[in-house]
């Protein structure tokens, strides 16, 4: 049977990132994410709305860049995967669990003044790719035309391009 685990979330970052790094020396941060939910509730003639809190945690170099560009109230896009954490409660003895994020890329959303830290954070969306720890260092992706093979390898002429 297959099986597919991918999350795409938006919302405001509920606290400021805080960079701590392992003994292996990866970086990691955990952030708190405010997704709204609205809706029209035909009963009550009104809108609604829902909040939901969601804990991701980040690694490598997105871990370093939320810590540095991000502060609460910041709208981010996070695409990564649930991951199911338990343990055993030392007051209780009870089996607890929680369901959180991890985070695999990070889009940081709105403008230079919203929300962030200051004057250099990046305009616009700046996008970073994370791996946890180990593997390939992690890369910035700029997403220009240039990126996806303009060079002619793609059979495509820059006639071809419609913009």
């Amino acid at each position: 049977m297959a099986s597919f685990n991918k999350v795409i979330l938006v919302g405001n970052l509920t606290r400021d990132p805080e960079v701590k790094y392992t003994t292996g020396g990866t970086a990691v941060t955990e952030i708190g994410l405010a997704v709204n939910r609205t809706w029209f509730d035909q009963r009550s003639n009104e809108r609604r709305e829902e909040v939901t809190f969601v804990d991701v945690t980040l690694f490598g170099r997105t871990a370093e860049v939320a810590g540095e560009y991000l502060a609460k109230g910041r709208p981010v896009l996070i695409e990564g995967r649930l991951q199911m954490d338990t343990w055993d409660d030392k007051e209780t003895g009870k089996k607890r669990s929680k369901l959180r994020v991890v985070g695999e890329q990070m889009t940081m959303l709105g403008s230079r003044g919203e929300g962030g830290p200051g004057e250099g954070a990046p305009r616009g969306g700046g996008r970073s790719s994370g791996n946890r720890g180990g593997g390939f260092p992690a890369q910035e992706s700029s997403g220009s035309y240039d990126d996806y093979g303009s060079s002619g390898d793609s059979g495509f002429s820059d006639d071809d391009v419609p913009f």
